[in-house]
């Protein structure tokens, strides 16, 4: 009995070694993606993105490794969107603003609509592409959508009146650009990337942009005031996305980790561009710039002039068929509802 018993563990043992020699563990493959993040490493967008690929790869088992390739080392700003259609990258996040007229509904999401803060944007623009699905982005799998807090004027000279900012050249992307025309001011288009040297060669006097960028792009350090204009607080709507055929390959459990990560960034992004809006306007101050409020007379006049952008929109839109105006009715109300929300 005994002998007996020896003989059945040792076939046992021999069998589980076969096994795991036939049957190599599930990660000793692992699906190979590749990323492309127009922010530069240093970036905290850039950062959060590669912690979502990190959490992927450790609630996946390892079934999954995510290179990263920051700074459109990959794919250019403006080359992403299409590097993730054509294969070039399997995941791609970039700015919509960056290929103006391709996304016409997600314009609407960067209206000068008087956005609070990041988190408030973030949500604001994730449940209003879950609301309307629109077919301009049929063929990427949105992984999920950010956006900054309001776009604030930071020019190299100080601006505290329409007539001060007039026929200055002003950097913009976008529907930013209509608020810097609508302004009195002249728009330059321009990356992110190329804004720095711009501004302190005099290329530009100013740009438009979260308050973020004075330390996250180091903008602090080549201009002297920014202008707390609030009441006409734009987004700028960015996108993470991923090759839809390179979706469908992977194991449905991957898929769910993956939406299941998605979900939780949405405010893990919200969160770092506000928390980023903090240290820049902590870094700007450092510097001795200077942050200048608007009057509320001269505030309203802001919100006039601007005015018009959204109705221009809403118009064009809706003469498209695209419902501009029901768009911006639920933006309005996406932004009321998430302000002030934990």
């Amino acid at each position: 009995m005994k002998m007996q018993r020896l003989c059945v563990s040792v076939l046992t043992a021999l069998a589980v070694m076969l096994t795991l020699l036939i049957l190599p563990p599930a990660d000793a493959n692992p699906i190979q993606l590749t990323y492309s993040i127009f922010f530069p490493a240093t970036h905290a967008q850039c950062q959060a993105g590669v912690e979502w690929a990190r959490e992927v790869e450790k609630r996946s088992n390892g079934q999954v490794q995510i290179t990263v390739f920051p700074g459109g080392t990959l794919t250019k700003d403006n080359q992403c969107y299409d590097g993730v259609v054509k294969g070039i990258s399997d995941i791609g996040m970039s700015v919509f603003a960056y290929t103006r007229g391709r996304f016409p509904v997600m314009e609407a999401a960067d209206l000068p609509l008087g956005y609070p803060n990041g988190l408030t944007a973030t949500r604001a623009v994730n449940a209003f592409y879950e609301k309307f699905r629109p077919e301009e982005l049929s063929d990427v799998k949105v992984l999920y959508l950010h956006a900054h807090g309001p776009g604030l004027l930071h020019t190299r000279t100080p601006v505290s009146s329409l007539e001060e900012l007039k026929n200055m050249k002003i950097r913009s992307t976008g529907l930013s650009a209509k608020v810097v025309e609508a302004l009195g001011a002249v728009p330059v288009a321009m990356p992110q990337g190329a804004t720095y040297e711009s501004l302190q060669k005099g290329v530009v006097e100013g740009t438009f942009g979260p308050i973020e960028v004075l330390k996250g792009w180091r903008q602090a350090e080549v201009i002297k005031a920014t202008t707390d204009c609030y009441n006409v607080g734009y987004t700028t709507a960015m996108f993470v996305v991923m090759n839809p055929q390179k979706w469908a390959q992977l194991p449905p459990d991957v898929q769910e980790v993956m939406a299941a990560v998605s979900r939780e960034w949405v405010d893990v992004h919200g969160r770092s561009w506000d928390s980023s809006d903090a240290m820049g306007r902590e870094f700007t101050l450092s510097l001795g710039n200077s942050i200048i409020p608007l009057s509320e007379a001269e505030s309203a006049r802001w919100s006039q002039a601007v005015a018009p952008i959204i109705q221009e929109y809403m118009t064009s839109a809706d003469q498209k068929g695209l419902k501009g105006s029901q768009s911006v009715a639920e933006l309005k109300r996406l932004i009321v509802e998430f302000k002030g929300q934990p």
